[in-house]
């Protein structure tokens, strides 16, 4: 039940997109002023504003797109500058409350869903050749239409979904050969410099390795906190053993750091308020899932 537009209030300055907070049958109007406002310009990234596996995400294109958005929210939401560059990753960090130096744990690679063309199959044909996509047909009918009965040329690579979301078919790769010194001094001055946060994973979006490495053409998109898996976990390469090892290892790892902050001074969360919390997101992811 975190709420994304706070999130983004702790990440410092230029780190992540321009973001624009919308609250529900708020009119057309008031949204295009603020757009206006945030010098946003279309495409941009509809969000609801307390989310979960890219639920009622979208990338809308025009105007018409998103007043149908808009009308049919349940909830508040995000629209945010869409940003175009080619990569993207998970990079699940963690820093013991008290130490100098936090580490990067995990770094999944994110392959969106697309096809390449050979001239004579439709999109829909390729699809189906393939048993991952063969998953996402239904809603790629509802959010494609016609683009599905489209011949590509040879060659020619037709990108179906633009997030970097397991659910919405991207792929998980195991990348953490890709951490480096580097790498990991730049998250950790990044991650120092939001308040209170000491586990979870960033979702970034940047230029190339190189220039991430040097804190440069990045963005990080979404920041999760102690709810975060560790992604890197869905390679297809891996066994589901090795998935159990690093899911423990983590909760291991979350738990040292809970219990170093309770020792520090910081209230715990009851039973409670824990079982009011997934009663709270039970009623609300039903209301993003439509």
């Amino acid at each position: 039940m975190e709420s994304k537009w706070q999130i983004y209030g702790l990440l410092p300055d230029g780190t992540y997109p321009k973001t624009l907070y919308c609250r529900k049958g708020e009119g057309i109007g008031e949204l295009l002023r603020g757009l206006g406002s945030k010098g946003l310009s279309y495409p941009v990234m509809a969000k609801p504003d307390i989310g979960q596996r890219g639920l009622s995400v979208r990338l809308l294109a025009d105007e018409c797109q998103l007043i149908l958005y808009a009308s049919r929210g349940r909830v508040d939401f995000l629209l945010q500058e869409y940003i175009n560059y080619p990569l993207e990753v998970g990079i699940f960090y963690y820093r013991m409350p008290g130490e100098e130096k936090g580490h990067i744990s995990g770094i999944v690679g994110k392959e969106m869903l697309a096809v390449t063309g050979d001239g004579i199959s439709t999109v829909e044909s390729l699809l189906r050749q393939n048993e991952r996509y063969v998953l996402q047909l239904s809603a790629l009918r509802r959010i494609c239409g016609r683009k599905l009965d489209t011949v590509p040329g040879i060659g020619e690579m037709v990108q179906l979904s633009p997030y970097g979301n397991h659910s919405r078919g991207a792929k998980f790769l195991d990348c953490r050969d890709r951490i480096t010194p580097r790498l990991e001094t730049f998250i950790d001055e990044l991650c120092r410099q939001i308040p209170g946060f000491y586990y979870g994973r960033l979702d970034i979006r940047f230029r190339s390795w190189d220039l991430l490495e040097s804190g440069e053409d990045f963005s990080v998109i979404e920041l999760n906190g102690a709810g975060s898996e560790p992604t890197h976990i869905y390679d297809p390469g891996h066994s589901l053993w090795f998935a159990w090892r690093e899911i423990r290892r983590h909760l291991d790892i979350l738990y040292a750091i809970s219990r170093a902050n309770v020792r520090r001074g910081h209230a715990g969360m009851s039973c409670g308020q824990g079982l009011k919390m997934l009663r709270d997101y039970s009623r609300h992811e039903k209301l993003i899932s439509r």
